[in-house]
């Protein structure tokens, strides 16, 4: 089927080519401001359409007038010329022509202005709706490629809308030196954390600051905040080791969120994988976004802590069929999307309506040479993967030899920087928590959900909760793989907040405006016995103590610990357990709970554990425990012991209980320093006690200590700034002793020797 007949059209037939467009080159990808043969500066631009049959560059004045150029050089499919006189600051974007066949998976409609891939920064915003006139109704703004309100509509996708989209899309901007901050940049040093001692803290560039009292209002939301002094002196008071950022490429707000009179708050709508988002720039946005970002990230830097990004390669704001044609779509979809066989349809592994076709060269290009330029000319120092089972199939099942998982694993960039995978998608298959080859780190929803059991009562037995304590080698324990390669999390952005994890056992998600039936109904919480916020202080001083318990355990177990900002404080998003699209102050931090005593000590306590944690090797090992001794007449690296104070027999793993005793030897952990000299550190003995009701046990004898000294009791509530007792005011216990565990509790011993 064509186009829709009576709307205002813009032509199929580019323009005849300018005389000042010269041939330029087919390489870098994107927009490059350079001096010309002749000494002429002006910009190069270079596109990827393969089966186009025609592209125009569109440049665009502070008016929005347009001025087509068309590019008549091509080079393996690369559409390119130089443009003299175009200087960094210029708007521009691209008009595409070729067939349009929904029915074969042809999709160009030149009346779309599309966005550069490769775009290095973005300005303006996309107008989902439009008024018709002053107090007119909203109505969809010409994005999409097809007629959305066609009679037809399980045909509507195939009629072409020949409207422009120009005034209702963002342009890409053209970046020089004088943009991009290198001058601040130059002398940068990276912190290179290994990975046994790092700390990650997700967090919401925008969320994080828009309620901070330290930093100026011009400057909370974005990059410039986020580098704010104020802002760095939490971090580095908690002691967390990275920031992982939740998405900051250029994204898109759905239409369906803007009819709601929402906004997609954290950014899982990418399509623009070199730009930093412009939303979150204090100084402007034809540019300046860039250098904003990496002063961003030099700050971060110059205060020890690494730069992580979220990000999302599987899919992008295009949807599915019926989604708009803002870039990839309009320049090939058959090329840069996975199609069904029904080439009309698209192949959905994430839920989202597309997934890109990773397994295309010039699809895998364009991911690899955003990571890149994200690590070489951005400097941050990781990434997360979102839905990372979708970039490692192949043709259509997951495969850990994949091209995208072997170009990474062979890059002498990529393989240098923390790679870190959420190890599933929504297709057949996706789930692969442990597949995941050496180089690569997981989020562990496994730790997630077995901690979550344990604190709410509802395991019937330790044995899956000794493995996440541990390290959980029953899934990385193979092929090299180190206890680091699990990312031990309680919380992330999608789900309940830690505090509303222990206040609510039901979502509560109206806000969203999808009648509270979107988010996960399997949050393994406990409310501790009234729904939601309660003045019973019965329930309060439980809350608190769950709360105690949970980082506690997350901190003293063996991998990598993930916080989720404001947790170490009590955040709460009020039982809505998916806020994805709630950029308000449910979905920011709150900052004024440190005004309260009993958050304060909450976040008091987490910058002690931290600090514990990164004094004492043992308690962050490089190397999965053996349960043997690591030295003629040394003890076990690892123990377990029942309440008896004997070691845990078999049948102890299997058997009714919430209570277990951990050891940890520092005397025996397979470990040499830089000058080949064996790692030795404190001994540290851990009791968890999930139960109710208090249990006595009995305290390991000698060899395994002396007695004990006890430096971590989640059953009182700890000071309000974290202070440590000193070593005069903590408790001794006899090794062999009897000693009463109050319920819900964790204590932490280190072992005296004997």
């Amino acid at each position: 089927m064509s186009s829709a007949p009576e709307q205002e059209a813009v032509a199929d037939e580019p323009l005849a080519p300018p005389a000042d467009v010269r041939p330029g080159t087919p390489t870098p990808l994107g927009a490059r401001y350079r001096t010309g043969p002749d000494g002429a500066a002006g910009t190069n631009f270079a596109l990827w359409a393969g089966g186009a049959e025609a592209v125009e560059l569109c440049l665009f004045d502070d008016e929005g007038e347009e001025m087509r150029h068309p590019l008549t050089e091509l080079t393996h499919e690369i559409w390119h010329g130089f443009l003299p006189g175009v200087h960094p600051g210029q708007r521009y974007g691209y008009r595409v022509h070729g067939r349009w066949d929904p029915w074969t998976g042809a999709r160009w409609n030149p009346a779309k202005l599309l966005l550069d891939p490769y775009a290095r920064a973005v300005d303006g915003d996309f107008a989902a709706r439009t008024e018709t006139g002053p107090g007119g109704p909203a109505l969809p703004a010409p994005l999409y490629g097809h007629v959305r309100d066609w009679p037809e509509q399980q045909v509507a996708d195939t009629v072409r809308d020949d409207r422009d989209s120009a005034p209702y899309v963002p342009k890409g901007v053209v970046v020089g030196e004088e943009d991009d901050g290198q001058d601040e940049w130059r002398d940068d040093r990276r912190p290179k954390t290994p990975w046994p001692d790092s700390v990650l803290y997700e967090l919401h560039v925008r969320g994080f600051t828009m309620r901070h009292p330290g930093v100026p209002e011009r400057l909370r939301g974005t990059y410039a905040g986020l580098a704010h002094p104020a802002a760095l002196a939490h971090l580095t008071r908690l002691g967390v080791t990275a920031v992982e950022l939740l998405p900051v490429h250029q994204f898109a707000h759905e239409d369906h969120l803007v009819r709601r009179g929402l906004r997609n708050y954290w950014g899982y709508n990418s399509l623009g994988y070199f730009a930093p988002h412009a939303g979150y720039a204090a100084t402007g946005t034809r540019g300046q976004q860039v250098g904003e970002f990496k002063r961003m990230v030099r700050a971060l830097h110059d205060a020890g802590i690494e730069v992580i990004l979220d990000v999302v390669y599987n899919h992008t704001a295009e949807a599915g069929e019926r989604g708009p044609t803002l870039s990839l779509r309009g320049i090939d979809n058959r090329g840069y999307y996975r199609l069904q066989g029904d080439p009309r349809r698209y192949a959905d592994y994430t839920g989202c309506g597309n997934t890109l076709h990773v397994v295309q060269p010039h699809v895998l290009r364009l991911i690899t040479d955003s990571l890149r330029y994200w690590v070489t000319e951005m400097g941050v120092d990781g990434f997360r993967f979102d839905l990372a089972a979708a970039l490692a199939r192949s043709m259509h099942d997951v495969d850990m030899l994949s091209p995208f998982l072997a170009v990474i694993a062979q890059d002498p960039v990529l393989r240098r920087v923390k790679l870190i995978a959420e190890p599933w998608d929504v297709g057949s298959g996706g789930y692969q928590v442990g597949a995941f080859p050496p180089l690569w780190t997981e989020w562990n929803d496994r730790y997630r959900d077995t901690v979550r059991d344990f604190w709410r009562g509802a395991t019937g037995d330790v044995r899956d909760l000794g493995y996440r304590l541990s390290g959980s080698s029953d899934l990385y324990a193979w092929g090299g793989r180190r206890p680091y390669a699990s990312v031990n999390f309680l919380t992330a952005h999608d789900g309940f907040t830690l505090r509303d994890l222990v206040s609510y056992e039901h979502k509560h998600n109206e806000a969203n405006g999808e009648d509270n039936r979107d988010g996960t109904h399997d949050n393994r919480s406990w409310n501790c016995g009234a729904e939601g916020e309660t003045d019973a202080p019965d329930v309060t001083a439980l809350r608190r103590r769950q709360l105690r318990n949970l980082l506690t355990t997350l901190l003293l177990s063996t991998g990598v610990p993930m916080l989720v900002a404001g947790d170490e404080m009590g955040r709460t998003q009020h039982g809505n357990n998916n806020a994805y699209c709630q950029d308000n102050p449910t979905g920011w931090v709150d900052w004024s709970l440190l005004a309260d005593p009993h958050w304060r000590a909450l976040a008091g306590l987490t910058a002690r554990l931290i600090a514990l944690r990164r004094t004492h090797p043992v308690l962050r090992r490089r190397a999965f425990f053996s349960g043997r001794p690591q030295h003629r007449g040394g003890l076990r690296d690892l123990a377990w012991f029942g309440a008896d104070g004997a070691e845990m027999s078999e049948a102890d793993w299997y058997a009714p209980g919430a209570t277990l005793t951990m050891y940890l030897s520092g005397n025996d952990i397979a470990q040499r320093d830089a000058r080949g000299v064996r790692v030795t550190d404190d001994s540290f003995l851990a009791v968890l006690h999930a139960d109710a009701a208090p249990r006595t046990v009995i305290l390991p004898g000698l060899p395994w200590a002396g007695s004990y000294e006890l430096l971590v009791d989640t059953s009182t509530e700890p000071p309000p700034d974290g202070e440590a007792e000193s070593p005069q005011e903590r408790a001794t216990c006899a090794a062999g002793g009897e000693l009463t565990v109050p319920g819900r509790t964790v204590l932490l011993f280190r072992a005296v020797p004997g």
